[in-house]
Parts: C-alpha cells; structure tokens; sequence
C-alpha cells in the first residue's frame, strides 16, 4: 500500500491566494447570505482549505440596508446585550436596528457563523459592509459574486 498519498494536505502562508470579492445583499435573506460570507471568509470553498488557517478571502457587502427577513422576524426576533450591571439587558428588534445602524445585523449573522477564537476574530477583520451601493476599495478591484 502507498502510504506517501494518504498525507493530509496543510496550506502554508506562502500557499494562500487571497482575493477580493463584492456581494450586493439586496433583497437578500439574512442567514442564507450570512452563511455564503462565512463561508467565503474561512475560505471552505477552496480547494487548499485548512482548518487552523486564514485561507479565506475578502468580502466587501454593499446594499446591506436592503436585507430581508422572512415571515414576522422584523417585529418579532430581538437581539440581547448585557451593560454588565443587575437588570441591565438590553432588547432590539431588526427593524430597529436597521434604522439605527443598517450593517450591524449581516455582522451579528456572520459572526455567530465563525469560529469563536481568535482565528475567527481574524476573519471577522476580513468583512466589510456597507450600506450603500458605494465602497472605498475600487483599488483591490473585487470581483462580484452572484448568489
């Protein structure tokens, strides 16, 4: 039997290809296009993917106020936060966070999607979302995504 086949594969920094990519989040699902960006930022939809490694790439979202949430979720869900303090939870609905700050529920999204260790706030300073059609990083030259 060839044992020299049955290594397992390990990216080096050297190895790792990063891109830009640009999704537009209009009138997209909330979980649907969160799990593509998570999926993107960790990098699962390559080849060379590894586990303990950034090999993900860079996602820019644009539209990220045109979000949708299916069913009564807008009124219904709420987002918790503590003060630190007896008694000091702190409820928000969707629809009041979008009028407050627009990006903060795809961020919530994608971040409960990633790793919770430091590798997952690593590819959490991958993403970033904006919530108009404009973005600053025309430089990188982001190759848009169709989901």
């Amino acid at each position: 039997m060839d044992t020299i086949s049955f290594k397992t594969y390990s990216a080096k920094p050297s190895d790792i290809d990063k891109k830009w990519v640009l999704i537009d989040a209009t009138d997209q699902p909330v979980g649907r296009l969160g799990t593509r960006i998570a999926t993107i930022l960790r990098g699962k939809n390559k080849p060379g993917f590894t586990p303990h490694m950034d090999t993900g790439d860079n996602v820019i979202v644009i539209n990220a106020e045109k979000v949708t949430l299916s069913g009564k979720k807008m009124t219904d869900k709420e987002y918790f936060r503590h003060t630190g303090y007896p008694g000091g939870v702190k409820t928000t609905t969707p629809a009041e966070l979008l009028e407050k700050h627009p990006t903060r529920i795809l961020e919530y999204a994608v971040k409960g999607m990633l790793p919770k260790n430091k590798l997952g706030r690593q590819l959490f300073r991958n993403l970033r979302i904006y919530a108009g059609p404009v973005h600053p990083h025309i430089g990188q030259k982001p190759e848009p995504i169709n989901l």
